[in-house]
Parts: structure tokens; sequence; C-alpha cells
């Protein structure tokens, strides 16, 4: 019979994931304590995120280093949002008592593989016993002395760019649902989430006025923005660019505007933020919009080509 979690133990698969794990300059105490210790340089900022099994992943679609991968992205993509450089993570992982101790070992080199190519260290956690697997990982930043960028400080006349993939994940659900593994594009997207790692600080340091991470969608988020802004958002269409990839997925299930995934697809985790029109967008960003006052008796809101989005789906929502 195969080796499961509850044969290697609770200190036994911690002291596996841990080993070796090095601990950046500023880390004084790693994994093994009561808590991590570590010196920020500024303000810390500190976000968490949760996954639970059949609602944000299923084992049937994506191996347990993806979702390793995935927790670490979708936490950290927070931090960077904020325009913090990231600084590390604690991860809280729920495990029925039959999982495979193979399938534990790789989850937890996705996390590590993560925090590599985050920059976030892995500073410790917990493990515990649960009906399904679940995954909860908060992350912190350090904004090193400079001020947080917020969803509030957008004002009328900013542009709207973006860095990162839209929509991609969304494609790749679309399919994974329908009993297909193709496009591998899409498919490999809705696995592991691509954030750009320091692009949020790069922002800050640009003049960005507000910034978010697309997990939800882009009306979706950039209604966030345009909410806690009091302020128009409209996005010019031909600025979006839909992936092949995206193109056939539409054609095969229906033959459906390939647009909707850009426009209402979350879980990529792009970077979404809005900057003065007089200042030049840092290199990689593209320009997808445009930020205006609101009309007497307007609401907050989002807008595509003027006109408001007319579609079922308006981005993802837990209830």
């Amino acid at each position: 019979m195969a080796r499961t979690v509850a044969d290697a133990g609770e200190f036994g698969l911690i002291a596996e994931f841990t080993h070796g794990v090095e601990m950046p300059v500023g880390v004084s105490v790693g994994p093994g304590d009561d808590c991590a210790v570590f010196t920020p340089r500024g303000d810390v900022v500190v976000s968490t995120d949760s996954m639970i099994e059949d609602v944000h992943f299923k084992r049937v679609w994506s191996g347990a280093g993806d979702v390793g991968r995935k927790a670490i992205a979708s936490a950290v993509a927070d931090v960077e949002a904020m325009g913090a450089r990231p600084t590390g993570v604690v991860v809280a992982l729920a495990l029925p008592a039959d999982t495979p101790h193979d399938w534990a070992l790789e989850f937890g080199r996705g996390v590590r593989a993560e925090c590599e190519t985050s920059g976030a260290a892995l500073l410790g956690g917990d493990l515990t016993k649960a009906p399904v697997i679940g995954v909860t990982v908060t992350a912190l930043g350090d904004l090193e002395g400079r001020p947080p960028v917020l969803r509030s400080g957008a004002r009328p006349g900013d542009v709207v760019a973006y860095i990162g993939r839209l929509g991609m994940a969304a494609a790749g659900l679309a399919v994974l649902t329908r009993g297909f593994r193709s496009p591998g594009a899409v498919v490999r997207a809705h696995r592991v989430p691509e954030p750009p790692y320091g692009q949020g600080a790069l922002a800050l340091a640009a003049g960005a006025t507000a910034m978010i991470d697309c997990s939800d969608g882009l009306l979706a988020d950039l209604g966030h923005i345009a909410e806690e802004s009091g302020v128009s958002i409209d996005l010019l269409a031909d600025r979006l660019d839909v992936d092949e990839a995206q193109k056939t997925v539409a054609a095969a299930i229906g033959g459906g505007d390939p647009l909707v995934y850009i426009l209402t697809g979350g879980d990529d985790h792009a970077l979404l933020a809005t900057f003065p029109a007089t200042t030049a967008v840092p290199e990689g960003w593209t320009t997808i919009g445009n930020v205006r006052s609101l009309d007497e008796g307007e609401a907050p809101g989002v807008t595509v080509g003027g006109s408001p989005w007319e579609s079922d789906a308006g981005g993802w929502r837990h209830f």
C-alpha cells in the first residue's frame, strides 16, 4: 500500500517541506519556531488567500506541484498590487489522512519553486487534517519606505494599463470543464498563474495612482478601482489582444466572443494600474483605457468602448 501523509506524520511532513530552505537577509528566525522573525525596511503589507479542493482546483486537472505554485502565486500577487517587494509567506495546509505522501511532497516542491520565482521566502506555516485539501497562504511584503498604491487613487485623465496574462486561465477552465486538455497554453494558465513579479514596485516608482491584481476578471477588478476612486473607467476593445488559443476555445465550445475570457476571466493575476497621462507607463505594460470623471447621477463603473458590457458573465463571485 502506498505511503500516506498519516504515515509520515505532521512533524515529519513539515521537516520534509522545510529541509534546506534558506532565509533571505532580514529574516533572523525561519521555520521551526512558534513564529518567524524578520526586520523590514519600511511598512509591512500582509494578505491572505485560500484555495479549497473542488472549488479552486481539482486533483484530476492539476498536479500537486501546480496546486502549490498556484497557492503562492495568487497570494503574492496581492503584495505586488500594493507596490511592495514580496518578503515571505506562511502556508497552512489541510489534508485528508489518506492523501498520498508523494502528493504532499510534490505540493511542497511546487510551493518552494514559486517562492523562489516570486522572491518570497517560505517562513513557516501549519499542517492539519481535514475532509478535503485546503491551502491558506499569508503573504508578506515590504514597502521599503514607499507609500502603498491603493485602489482609491485613480483620477480623471489617468490611463489604464496592465501587464501579465488576461483571460487565459478562464479559457483553460472552459475546456477542462468539458473534459478536454487542449489547447495546452490555456490549460497550463489555469493550473499555474504567472504574476508579473517585480512589476508592482516598478509601477509604484513610475507613478501609478491605483493598482489591483486581476484575480476576479478585468471588468470586476477595474470596477473595484472605479468604485473606490469614484470614477468611471472606459476600456478600448481594440487594445485588448485576444490570444489564438482563446479564439480556438471560443470556436470549439459554441462560437462565442473570445473577448469574454479577457473581460470576465480571473485567476491570471495580471497587474492592473492607472497612471497619470503625462507619465510614461513602464516598459512591458499595455495601455488599454482611460479614467474619466462621473457625469451627474452616474455611478462608478467600467465601460467598454463607451458602453456597458452586455453579458451574463461579469467576473468571478465566491457566493
